[in-house]
Order: C-alpha cells, then sequence, then structure tokens
C-alpha cells in the first residue's frame, strides 16, 4: 500500500522545483500527481525534466484552467481507481504547505478518515499575510462553519490527507464548485454524508515562494454562496 499527494498548478514553474524534491527527500516511496492547467510559464515542462529522477512522479495535463475544483476532480476519479493507494493528500504546490506536517497527516489517518492542516487551532496560524485578508478568511470560515454545521475550523484548507475508500464513494458530480469552494463541499459530504471521522493537525500556513495569489473576486464570491447553498441541503435533507 502506498499514499500519494495531488499538486494542482497553474504557472508555479519555479515552485514546483522545491517542493517535489522536498517530499522526496522525506517520503522518498510515496508517489506525485501534478495536475497542471496548460501553464504557459512552461510548469509541465519542468515536472517532466523531474519525472527523469523521480520515478513515482506523474503528470496529469489538463487543457485549459477551469478551476482548483476541476483539477482535483480529474485528479481523484483517476486515482481511487488504484486499491493500492491508501490515502490521498491534497495540497499546494507553492510552499504555503509545509511538507514537515505530512509526518503527522499519516500518523493521524491511521486513526480518523480525514485529517486537515488547520490554520484556525491551537497552535496553528498564517504566515505574512495583509491584516485584510486575514480577517477575510477568518470571518469566511466562520460564516462556513454556522452554515454548514461541520464540526471544523477551517474550511477553506487545502491541506488534507483522505482515505482513499471515502474518495471512492463519493460522487464527485454533486460538487458544483469549480473553485476553491470545491474544498469546502468536499468536506461537507465526507463529513456529513459519509460519516466520515475528522481530526485538524495545526499548521502554520506560510507565504508562496514564488508568484502571485490566485485569489480573485469569482473565488470570493463563490465562497459566499456555497456554504449557504450547503446550509439549504441541511435543511431540505435535516442533516
Amino acid at each position: 500500500m502506498t499514499d500519494i499527494i495531488l499538486l494542482p498548478t497553474y504557472n508555479e514553474k519555479e515552485n514546483i522545483k522545491f517542493i517535489v524534491p522536498e517530499i522526496f527527500n522525506i517520503f522518498p516511496e510515496i508517489k506525485i500527481l501534478v495536475i497542471d492547467d496548460n501553464s504557459p510559464d512552461g510548469t509541465a515542462a519542468a515536472v517532466k525534466i523531474l519525472m527523469e529522477k523521480y520515478p513515482n512522479l506523474s503528470l496529469l495535463e489538463r487543457q485549459r484552467k477551469t478551476g482548483l475544483g476541476d483539477a482535483y476532480k480529474d485528479a481523484i476519479s483517476r486515482v481511487i481507481k488504484n486499491k493500492e493507494i491508501r490515502s490521498i493528500v491534497t495540497m499546494d504546490a507553492d510552499g504555503s504547505h509545509d511538507v514537515q506536517y505530512l509526518k503527522d497527516f499519516f500518523i493521524k489517518n491511521k486513526s480518523f478518515d480525514l485529517v486537515v492542516g488547520s490554520r484556525y487551532v491551537d497552535g496553528g496560524g498564517i504566515e505574512n499575510w495583509e491584516r485584510w485578508r486575514k480577517k477575510l478568511s477568518r470571518f469566511g470560515n466562520l460564516y462556513a462553519k454556522f452554515l454548514t454545521g461541520l464540526p471544523l475550523n477551517d474550511f477553506t484548507a487545502g491541506f488534507m490527507c483522505i482515505k482513499r475508500e471515502f474518495l471512492e464513494n463519493l460522487d464527485l458530480d454533486r460538487i458544483g464548485s469549480s473553485g476553491y469552494s470545491f474544498l469546502i463541499e468536499l468536506k461537507f459530504y465526507l463529513i456529513h454524508e459519509l460519516k466520515a471521522s475528522v481530526y485538524e493537525v495545526p499548521i502554520i500556513f506560510k507565504s508562496r515562494r514564488e508568484g502571485e495569489s490566485k485569489l480573485s473576486r469569482q473565488i470570493i464570491g463563490e465562497g459566499i454562496k456555497t456554504p449557504l447553498k450547503l446550509f439549504l441541503k441541511r435543511l431540505w435533507k435535516k442533516i
């Protein structure tokens, strides 16, 4: 049995050169799948060079950028077919998620179905963000917690470890969000409907190494609509 890390990328050519060796230096037997959305900066070409050195590294090239959620759905639908996969890790490629936390993830994943790297539990935090962005993130997570009723503190966390069989039993087509709100919906269905047990590992979320933030008005708007949509689902199904 093995684990696999999913790294979605768009214009992460410089960052991917760091994160892949860092992961393999700690976990040489793990698998990594980079999902690239046709990055114009040549991210895919950089991954192909790394693949010559790391046989457990693979690449899924998508024809166009349609959002983080779509990238994850494409990748998850492929990897869950492999029964040798024990757990699937979702992780940013820009260095904001420290690879050292993976050790804690895999330990906790033995007892819990879903492990979330959380900025909003004791010991967690955010490094070098502007005040407005910290307030926006904090409010967004409190808003999502109230509407979804999930026993979580960090809903938009993209650093997670999930047992494969839970993703195998999840209908990914039910998740309508294409952007970062995909992460909220994914947690909602895993916990509310599939009854996945969850544990939050405190992490310090770092500033990206290179490149620009992907935050946009569209992402913020979807972040407002998605928890409300899930709240209505709870009322309708009484979950």
